[in-house]
């Protein structure tokens, strides 16, 4: 015989509520583990070897190509490996103090310790790495990495020199993404602005950003002007300015060095492509004065070249005009 609290009314609205609550406490649960980021599954750490091109030739990068105080090179590299709750920069996002000096002046020291700073707070930093810098535009550095699966991403920062704060960097990668460690990753590199000098070329005097802005790449039309040394507005994009190559290695290093020369074998000789450079004139003078007879007088005016073409670039037009005038003693 059923129970009366079953046969009083209301009982199948009171049965129908308790299921659907029921259901929404498990799709909540179920929501919640598939927003939970992926942690590393891997038990113990990866070796890698990394290695830093750089490919900022004048054929691929004609415009204002640095030639000499100083030449075209690159910084120190710096590099760190941390967990998610980590950011040793990111775009769209302020440059730390630490970070405008290493942009501005190549100053590691800075960005080091605020990094440091973070790994004593216990904010997920591992490892900090740092390979030779580079006295050509175009060369290898390298170092050797151990990521434990604490620790799977990768940042890290290379300053564009000569430049006023702009850099090329890695932010955040995982190594680890899927659950295991990944074993070949080959990134092409962009150049950055740290938000912290207004400067258009690469050899600008120093003109501090106020207020500072946050970090934005460079493109091949941004920056909109035609000053910038980055401006190449018939490309789409940019070329890559450098690259990285994280290669794992079979077996843990034996020793931390921090400085050192793994480079594996380069199979192809790099081929750099030729960006057209048009060239860029001034806006014509003044008419110069009237000379000659009268009914046959001349004046001319001129122009002269801001950028020679490079690279089979549109040519630069006439740089001397002349018109028929009236001389003023002839009025």
């Amino acid at each position: 015989m059923m129970s009366p609290e079953i046969l009083s009314p209301g009982w199948l609205q009171r049965l129908l509520a308790a299921a659907l609550m029921q259901m929404a406490l498990w799709a909540g649960n179920v929501r919640s583990s598939a927003d939970r980021p992926a942690t590393c599954l891997e038990r113990g750490p990866a070796s890698y070897i990394l290695v830093f091109t750089g490919q900022w030739s004048p054929q691929t990068f004609p415009k204002q190509y640095p030639l000499y105080r100083p030449p075209a090179q690159w910084s120190k590299l710096i590099a760190v490996s941390h967990g998610r709750h980590y950011r040793l920069w990111q775009e769209g996002a302020p440059a730390s103090p630490g970070l405008c000096s290493f942009a501005e002046l190549g100053v590691t020291a800075p960005l080091l310790k605020e990094a440091k700073e973070a790994r004593r707070s216990r904010r997920g930093v591992g490892a900090l790495y740092r390979t030779p810098g580079l006295a050509t535009g175009i060369g290898h550095s390298s170092t050797e990495l151990l990521l434990h699966p604490r620790h799977p991403r990768l940042s890290l920062l290379v300053k564009i020199i000569p430049s006023p704060d702009w850099f090329v960097g890695v932010d955040s990668l995982d190594l680890c993404e899927g659950g295991q460690w990944k074993q070949d990753v080959t990134l092409n590199l962009y150049p950055y602005d740290a938000g912290s000098d207004s400067g258009f070329t690469f050899s600008s005097p120093n003109f501090p950003t106020d207020p500072p802005e946050n970090i934005t790449r460079i493109t091949s039309q941004n920056p909109s002007h035609p000053a910038n040394s980055f401006y190449y507005p018939r490309l789409a994009e940019l070329p890559p300015l450098a690259a990285i190559r994280l290669l794992r290695q079979s077996r843990a290093p034996s020793r931390h060095t921090p400085l050192s020369n793994h480079i594996p074998p380069q199979p192809d000789t790099p081929h750099f492509s030729e960006t057209p450079l048009d060239c860029e004139v001034s806006l014509w003078s003044s008419w110069g004065l009237c000379l000659g007879p009268c009914g046959g007088g001349v004046r001319h005016r001129t122009r002269y070249i801001l950028l020679k073409p490079a690279n089979s670039g549109s040519p630069c037009p006439e740089l001397e005009e002349q018109s028929a005038c009236t001389p003023d003693n002839c009025l």
